[in-house]
């Protein structure tokens, strides 16, 4: 089974290359998803996220709001019940390095393990391909694990412009934006497959079809031997993911 890595930048169309792919059978794993999964109430991350910063950072409870000023006790004791408001620790975490550090210490582990679980159920299935949707694939260095990488493209002032349109923001808010991310020019350089998101939707289904054509040949029959004998599935993964190793230090 091939493994493929999907990233892109901030408006570049990552979203809708994915659901493109999955309209064409391919199962996605998509890491957003699963980052909001892995902290609902109820969730070993839900847990520590209040553990660690406190029972602040949840929404109201749906008591509290009911019974303004009344509902303190019930407020303390549903804690469990209540979600995270993403909102509230964003602010906590915006500008604290060690806040930052804290909160992906929490829910990175969680995360990785989910998309590790979904690409078992995926091989479990027998499936040829699998998609792992990923915003921060390259700088969280999960591209490393992966039989192929796809980078959504789409020039530097187009994405400002989708930018600015999709959010209603100036130019200086999406520069700001941009510039918190490795810049889309730099992804590129790590991509196995680049679809470029530069033109109509009709145009990017072309792109997508093409990628897809690619990564059909790039599986070729080898996945049915490594499906029916996993030791050699195991030695192929092993032997792509060094050889993309060394590739990537000459």
């Amino acid at each position: 089974m091939l493994v493929v890595g999907l990233t892109g930048g901030i408006a570049t169309g990552k979203s809708t290359v994915a659901a493109l792919l999955a309209s064409h059978d391919i199962p996605i794993i998509d890491a957003d998803l699963i980052a909001r999964q892995v902290v609902e109430p109820g969730t070993r991350g839900h847990k520590q996220i209040v553990k660690a910063f406190g029972k602040s950072v949840l929404s109201p409870s749906s008591v509290n709001m009911s019974r303004s000023g009344s509902g303190v006790d019930s407020d303390e004791r549903d804690w469990y019940t209540r979600p995270i408001d993403r909102k509230k620790l964003g602010r906590i975490i915006f500008n604290d390095e060690k806040q930052r550090k804290l909160l992906n210490g929490i829910v990175h582990p969680a995360v990785t393990q989910a998309i590790l679980w979904g690409i078992l159920k995926a091989w479990l299935r027998g499936e040829k391909i699998v998609v792992v949707d990923v915003p921060l694939l390259i700088e969280g260095g999960l591209w490393k694990w992966m039989g192929r990488v796809i980078v959504v493209y789409c020039s530097p002032e187009l994405q400002h412009q989708r930018l600015m349109s999709r959010d209603k923001s100036t130019r200086a808010d999406a520069s700001s934006r941009l510039n918190s991310q490795l810049s889309i020019t730099s992804k590129v350089s790590y991509a196995d497959l680049v679809v470029d998101n530069s033109g109509s939707l009709t145009d990017l289904d072309g792109e997508v079809m093409s990628c897809l054509g690619k990564l059909e040949r790039a599986v070729g029959w080898g996945w049915m031997v490594s499906w029916l004998l996993p030791p050699v599935g195991l030695l192929s993964a092993v032997w792509c993911l060094s050889w993309r190793a060394f590739r990537r230090r000459v």
